[in-house]
C-alpha cells in the first residue's frame, strides 16, 4: 500500500503514457496512478489496462467517454482518491513536461514540511523551461503575473499544473462547486486553497516541453483563464469559503 496517487488525465497520449507510467513506478518512493482516460480514440486506455497485469496492486483506470475537460478529469480523480483514503495526492501531465523524479520533491514538502499544497514552480527562481517556443514561455510568464496580480495569491506560478495536495485539502475544498474545466481550473483550486487557510508551497522545478504526442494547449483555454480570474476575484468578496481544520 502506498500514501500516495498520482492522477494523470490522458487524451491521445499512446506515445507516453507506457513510459511516464514505468517512470513513476521505477522511483524508490512507492507512488500509485491513477488515469484518467477521455475516450482516447488513440488506444491509450487499452496500454493502460495491459500494464494493470503487470501492476495489479498500483495502477487504476477510470474511463470516461469524450473530452470532458482538465478540471472535471481531476475532480473525479480527487473523489476517487478520496474514497481510497490515499493521503497525498498529485497532479501529473503523461507528457513528461513534469518530471516524476520530483514528485518525492513535492510529497517531501507536504510530508515532512508542512505544506498543505505543494507546487512544481517554474518562476520562484527564474524561468525554467526548456524547448518552449518563445510566445508561449512570455503568455505562460506573463499569465502568473496577472492572476499573482488580479487574485493577491502570493504564489509565482499561479498556473502550474505539477502539484500535491493533502487529502484534508481536497476534503474541505467544496470540489462540485469549482466551475473552470481548462486552464482556470489549476488557478481555482490554488486561490480556493488559499481562502480556506491552506499552506501553499512552490517547489523550483524545470519543465521541458513535450517531445512526443501533441500539446492540448490553445487560445480557448487560455481565454478562460484571463477572463475567469476577474470573475474568481469578484466572487470572491461575497463568498464564504470553508476554514481548514487546526489541528
Amino acid at each position: 500500500m502506498s500514501d500516495s496517487i498520482v492522477i494523470i488525465p490522458t487524451y491521445n497520449e499512446k506515445e507516453n503514457i507506457e513510459n511516464i507510467i514505468r517512470a513513476v513506478f521505477g522511483l524508490e518512493k512507492v507512488f500509485h496512478i491513477l488515469v484518467i482516460d477521455d475516450g482516447s480514440p488513440d488506444g491509450t486506455a487499452a496500454i493502460v489496462k495491459g500494464l494493470q497485469k503487470e501492476f495489479p496492486e498500483r495502477l487504476f483506470i477510470v474511463e470516461r467517454k469524450g473530452k470532458l475537460g482538465l478540471g472535471t478529469a481531476y475532480i473525479r480523480g480527487f473523489k476517487w482518491a478520496i474514497e481510497h483514503k490515499y493521503d497525498f495526492i498529485f497532479e501529473m501531465d503523461a507528457d513528461f513536461s513534469h518530471n516524476p523524479n520530483d514528485l518525492p520533491r513535492l510529497y517531501k514538502a507536504c510530508h515532512d514540511e508542512g505544506g498543505d499544497v505543494a507546487i512544481g514552480s517554474r518562476y520562484i527562481s527564474g524561468v525554467n523551461v526548456v524547448n518552449w517556443p518563445m510566445g508561449r514561455v512570455l503568455m505562460s510568464y506573463f499569465a502568473s503575473k496577472y492572476v499573482r496580480f488580479i487574485t493577491g495569491l502570493p504564489i509565482h506560478d499561479t498556473t502550474a499544473g505539477f502539484k500535491c495536495y493533502r487529502r484534508e485539502v481536497l476534503e474541505t475544498i467544496p470540489l462540485d462547486k469549482i466551475r473552470f474545466k481548462g486552464y482556470a481550473f489549476q488557478i481555482e483550486m490554488k486561490f480556493t486553497a488559499y481562502k480556506c487557510g491552506f499552506k501553499i508551497i512552490e517547489v523550483p522545478v524545470i519543465f521541458i516541453n513535450r517531445e512526443l504526442g501533441t500539446s492540448k494547449m490553445n487560445s480557448s483555454i487560455f481565454g478562460e483563464a484571463v477572463f475567469g480570474v476577474i470573475k474568481l476575484k469578484w466572487d470572491s468578496w461575497f463568498r464564504k469559503y470553508p476554514s481548514k481544520i487546526k489541528n
